[in-house]
């Protein structure tokens, strides 16, 4: 990496588990493989602004500073988290199946508060975060969200996990990140609840680039990055609104060694390899390099990576204009 250049990536790390508290006790023992490999795989990265999604949240951010802790010499100075929809109570039936209080009745899918959340590792200085996580999805302009009763409606919010505005104190100026994990575009029914959600979780920064949403849009270079949880091209889903979103940033596609893929769903009768995460930079940054770290079969590496995490850890080096 040279000098000049900043490195950003995102990597859907997997590190949840089945109740709160639980993350924090496998990265505290250190005898977890899966734990010990996402170590290995954001060192490798050197990244120096790392956002995880896919990370359980707990409010001292007691497990994300355990896990910056278990770097060592690579570990970042600056953390940042907030609470994610994921997992919050909402106390309606949300999935129609006559139970409340299961992972799908959730604000965002999850089996516990904190479940499947988002984190910063940073290098440099982060500014002040705008959290756009409880916009409601019916205000949304645009969107596409099913009739739902009013009362689900009046507290259904359009995040699954989070949409974060990030200043970022790069290379002597500023890069904004747009950060965000969104709900997979399967596993409802005919209404298509989570397709239609799954759209426009990113739909949501075309607002804000387009100045419609109310909040100010990026004044200069900006980066989205994160899990999209959709393939421009490949699977199931509405790619309407990420094909616009890779339209209005630059059209780099990050290779590995599966190409652009960036998540290995093979098990279990998958869709297969997938393009599922991203760092898009805006129009007006100039890109060094880019890649998914995905290696080829034979690299003593590939082990580690399958180890991790079912996704790949995406970056992109940029130079600021």
């Amino acid at each position: 990496m040279h000098a000049d250049t900043f490195r950003i990536a995102t990597y859907n790390a997997e590190l949840t588990r089945e109740g709160p508290g639980l993350l924090l006790r496998d990265i505290v023992r250190g005898e977890d493989a899966q734990v010990a490999a996402v170590l290995q795989v954001i060192a490798a990265a050197n990244a120096d602004v790392l956002l995880l999604t896919g990370v359980d949240f707990d409010y001292n951010l007691s497990a994300l500073g355990a896990l910056n802790d278990a770097l060592g010499t690579n570990a970042y100075p600056h953390l940042f988290a907030l609470p994610p929809n994921s997992g919050v109570a909402t106390g309606f039936d949300l999935d129609g199946n006559g139970r409340l209080g299961e992972a799908r009745d959730a604000m965002g899918y999850g089996r516990f508060a904190g479940a499947e959340g988002m984190a910063l590792l940073s290098r440099v200085p982060l500014g002040e975060v705008t959290d756009l996580s409880g916009m409601l999805w019916r205000d949304l302009p645009g969107g596409t969200a099913p009739d739902m009763p009013a009362d689900v409606a009046a507290m259904q919010r359009l995040s699954t996990t989070g949409h974060w505005v990030v200043p970022v104190q790069a290379l002597g100026g500023v890069v904004t990140l747009l950060a965000w994990s969104a709900t997979p575009p399967v596993f409802d029914g005919p209404e298509d609840r989570n397709g239609r959600r799954n759209h426009d979780e990113t739909a949501l920064w075309l607002r804000l680039l387009d100045g419609g949403l109310g909040t100010p849009a990026p004044d200069g270079p900006f980066v989205a990055a994160g899990l999209a949880n959709l393939d421009p091209v490949d699977g199931d889903g509405r790619n309407t609104a990420l094909l616009e979103l890779l339209t209005k940033t630059q059209t780099i596609a990050p290779t590995g060694a599966m190409g652009t893929d960036t998540a290995d769903f093979t098990a279990r009768n998958g869709p297969g390899h997938l393009r599922v995460d991203y760092v898009l930079p805006s129009p007006d940054l100039a890109v060094r390099a880019s890649g998914v770290m995905w290696p080829a079969p034979d690299d003593p590496f590939a082990a580690v990576v399958t180890t991790a995490s079912r996704h790949r850890l995406v970056w992109v080096d940029i130079t600021l204009p």
